[in-house]
């Protein structure tokens, strides 16, 4: 290890956010960088441990524990504690396509599990991580790196989001000649739509985009696979086919008035609000905007955060959000003990800014939404809720239960519907005659990723379901694998 002493040493530090109320003004990102000596400081703190936890990625409680992807923390920590970047961008990349994304959108699982932890905060992993690739691309130590060999054999990945980008990246690499498609006009799927630019600048994706283009990748956009180009085209012009079309179905709140105007799916208002802001920076008004209006947001996580920071950025009236789930704890709970990750209060990008220009967390947490009310015009003017309490039934089964009396009627002329996906859209699977689970999702085993359907292939959300960019990685490389396997016999993909 770096520093035997370093975790006893130093205290964790980030680095600053920009302020936010200057930082709503605009749409750049938010996080501040942290002098190359700060950072040092900061990777001394890894001890290197005799089991590092941080990159496990194995399952506990239902839940994962350290980084799907295995990243090799403890060795690139102690490379920047040293001072050799280059070498620790080169242990990084060893097990991470994009971590310019992960190091800005990844929810830090390998903090989570890391053994500083256990007696102090854990190591700042998740920043020096961005910090070594950011720095690789200002030195110019990132360039194109196109395969010396191509072996001939023709891949189509549907779906650019993180999963089919990590797919392509990797095939590519073992010299196929891959296609990716993508329906919307721009690359990277909820890299580029579903994220706003304020937490991952569309440079970023489009930075990365263009490198894998150099490489020798074929991006067609604007192009739907079962609309525009027929399914049944894919296994007759290419040798395999990789699906990472994503769990775009958004879940639906069937509730009273849901047909009312100004009612939308998170998914609508943000790709709307970025795709306008990189057309026209907002001018053409092709976007769904909270400017003015008493806007609340349904359902809690990183969605959610997002529709709040990006009304903010509108200049809404008022913002809430609403949760069914209890508050979580301050610390971890008897029940979610280390290296779980910690399931504890935390306050995001979204509501620090809603707190700094209205004077508390939106956050509302035991509510659900009962009916909306609508105007003479048949726009929604009202959300009704009602608190709920979670109870056990006879089997220990939590459920939430009413609570009379607790009745409360906000105003909103916007609702933004933030509860998360329920599965892929089933158009081309039908098309294709892939078999779905019973969730919904391409059927295909974790670490074989082959469909019923011989050549092939699923991952990402689309065949796991709504999870994280850092799955969606980990899925794409394994999928890269087994197609590679497919074409040639063997493989030498990790």
């Amino acid at each position: 290890m770096g520093k035997p002493t370093g975790f006893m040493e130093y205290q964790r530090e980030l680095p600053r956010d920009r302020d936010p109320l200057e930082r709503i003004q605009d749409w750049t990102e938010f996080l501040l960088r942290m002098p190359e000596d700060a950072l040092r400081i900061q990777a001394a703190r890894c001890m290197d441990c005799g089991v590092p936890f941080c990159h496990s990625g194995i399952v506990l409680n239902g839940a994962v524990s350290g980084c799907p992807n295995h990243n090799l923390v403890p060795e690139w920590n102690e490379l920047v504690y040293r001072g050799l970047w280059k070498e620790a961008l080169g242990r990084l990349l060893k097990t991470n396509n994009f971590p310019e994304f992960t190091g800005r959108v990844c929810p830090a699982l390998c903090e989570g599990a890391c053994t500083a932890g256990l007696v102090t905060e854990p190591v700042t992993t998740k920043n020096i991580e961005r910090a070594i690739i950011d720095k690789a691309y200002e030195e110019g130590w990132i360039v194109p790196g196109p395969p010396p060999k191509r072996t001939g054999k023709r891949v189509a990945v549907v779906g650019s989001g993180p999963s089919g980008l990590a797919c392509a990246d990797q095939l590519n690499k073992a010299g196929h000649l891959v296609t990716v498609f993508e329906r919307a006009d721009r690359i990277g799927g909820l890299l580029m739509y579903g994220i706003p630019n304020m937490k991952l600048d569309k440079g970023v994706v489009r930075r990365r985009a263009d490198l894998m283009e150099a490489e020798g990748v074929v991006f067609v956009t604007s192009t739907e696979v079962g609309k525009d180009y027929p399914a049944e085209l894919l296994l007759q012009e290419f040798d395999a086919v990789v699906l990472c079309g994503g769990a775009t179905k958004p879940r639906d709140l069937p509730i009273e008035g849901r047909n009312l105007k100004g009612i939308h799916f998170a998914v609508e208002f943000l790709s709307a609000n970025t795709k306008s802001l990189l057309d026209s920076n907002l001018m053409d008004g092709k976007y769904i905007s909270a400017g003015g209006k008493d806007v609340v947001v349904i359902g809690g996580g990183d969605t959610g955060t997002d529709c709040v920071g990006t009304s903010l950025r509108h200049r809404c009236r008022s913002v809430n959000q609403l949760e069914i789930m209890p508050r979580p704890p301050a610390r971890r709970a008897p029940d979610n003990p280390w290296p779980q990750f910690p399931r504890v209060y935390k306050v995001d990008y979204g509501q620090h800014e809603a707190a700094a220009i209205y004077g508390s967390d939106p956050r509302h947490y035991c509510i659900t939404a009962k009916k909306f009310a609508g105007d003479e015009r048949g726009h929604v003017k009202e959300v009704h809720t009602v608190n709920v309490e979670w109870v056990r039934d006879d089997l220990g089964r939590l459920s939430p239960r009413e609570i009379p009396g607790t009745e409360k009627i906000w105003p909103a002329q916007l609702v933004l519907l933030a509860m998360g996906f329920t599965g892929p859209e089933d158009n081309l699977l039908q098309q294709l005659g892939v078999d779905c689970d019973e969730r919904s999702n391409a059927k295909a085993e974790y670490g074989k990723f082959a469909t019923n359907v011989r050549g092939i292939f699923a991952a990402g959300d689309m065949r796991r379901g709504q999870s994280l960019v850092v799955w969606a990685i980990n899925e794409g490389r394994g999928a890269a694998r087994e197609c590679d396997r497919y074409l040639m016999g063997s493989t030498s993909l990790p």
